[in-house]
């Protein structure tokens, strides 16, 4: 009865648990990584994971937790996007979009609200590409598939400014 309001109704009532289940995952990640130890830690050991160590943070089990967390949240997209939005899974379904999600973390400057914003952007990018392509409109077909990829190189090579990623990123941590 309350997804017949207009608007409001299907943004809030009609959409699938996926949908529901990553605005929480936003919002508790976004209080965690920002206002607990443990999101401290997490960011600590992403920074400068031998200060971390010398405080007693176990770098690594940090590290792998966070590997499997964020390895579950890919999961969960990829069942979203089988399940949720398409319905089946084909080869090559994903069609590069996971750089385009890699993008939306660097735009949102590695905040969990800020990519989730970043997500909404590019998001609206490929609706725009559908339905353009659906109006018939006089823009060639190639044109129309290359949206989302143009307006994420434009976004990230014109937009972001100085978004700079965790110092440790991409480092292995030896253990001395």
């Amino acid at each position: 009865m309350l997804s017949k309001i207009p608007f409001i109704g299907p943004l809030l009532f009609a959409n699938s648990i996926f949908i529901y289940l990553m605005l929480i995952l936003v919002a508790v990640l976004a209080y965690a990584l920002f206002r607990t130890r443990w999101g401290l830690r997490t960011r600590a050991v992403g920074e400068h994971p031998r200060a971390a160590d010398t405080v007693g943070i176990n770098v690594f089990r940090t590290r792998y937790r966070s590997v499997i967390m964020g390895g579950a949240m890919a999961g969960l997209a990829g069942s979203f996007l089988t399940l949720g939005s398409v319905g089946r899974f084909d080869e090559n379904m994903t069609a590069g979009v996971g750089f385009i999600a890699l993008a939306a973390v660097i735009f949102g400057r590695w905040h969990p609200i800020g990519a989730f914003a970043a997500a909404l952007i590019f998001g609206f990018s490929q609706a725009l590409r559908d339905r353009l392509g659906l109006l018939d409109t006089p823009i060639p077909s190639e044109f129309l598939v290359m949206i989302p990829y143009l307006v994420t190189i434009l976004v990230v090579a014109g937009l972001v400014g100085k978004s700079r990623p965790p110092a440790a990123d991409g480092q292995p941590y030896t253990k001395e």
